[in-house]
């Protein structure tokens, strides 16, 4: 289309970057103005089904969503996990998603279910997004005791935990080992509001 700058951006008609691009047309049209509509960590609703999603480091990004989804007091059955590749790849990206017996919001739980989709679906080709949500949502009081598995009282009480640590301290004031390695990303992001340097 022509467009080099954000400037250019914000000069172009909105409907020819709507039809073009979708919503995105209208998300890139409003952003290049400083405009973000959304409201910060606010779930998203799709058919009219509530879910929790993020786009960033797999381990980080099933934190982030168990965290939201903590916050807001669900818990969710369904695991998805989206990928896409490479525009230079040879194949499409997938979505796939598991539903898992019992409600969880342990992001450990999520990871492990994200890593057996990843393992399934993965073609090889390079990756250019990933994106992890729950769905299948219940309030949180929902989940019941398993006489099979006595760590899962500890268990539930790690997520909560450490969200009160980081409500306290900051998004940054306790960590997984990964988010210090080359690949971690939850430094960098807590400095940005709206995916952009505050």
């Amino acid at each position: 289309m022509g467009v080099q700058t954000v400037g250019g951006l914000a000069n172009t008609d909105l409907k020819e970057l709507e039809k073009r691009f979708g919503v995105m047309g209208n998300q890139l049209y409003y952003h290049a103005w400083g405009i973000d509509l959304s409201k910060l960590g606010e779930p998203l609703i799709a058919n009219g089904t509530l879910s929790f999603g993020k786009v960033q480091i797999l381990l980080e990004m099933c934190g982030n969503v168990m965290k939201r989804a903590r916050d807001a007091g669900f818990v969710g059955r369904t695991i998805s996990l989206g990928l896409s590749y490479s525009h230079n790849a040879m194949t499409k990206g997938f979505h796939r998603s598991k539903t898992i017996a019992m409600p969880t919001s342990e992001t450990l739980v999520m990871y492990k279910t994200c890593i057996e989709l990843l393992d399934e679906h993965f073609a090889g080709e390079p990756a250019r997004q990933l994106t992890v949500r729950i769905s299948n949502l219940d309030r949180e009081r929902s989940i019941q005791l398993d006489l099979f598995d006595e760590r899962k009282p500890q268990r539930q009480l790690i997520g909560p935990t450490m969200d009160a640590i980081r409500n306290k301290f900051g998004a940054t004031s306790l960590l997984r080992a990964v988010s210090f390695t080359a690949a971690g990303t939850a430094i960098s992001r807590d400095r940005l509001v709206g995916g952009h340097l505050a």
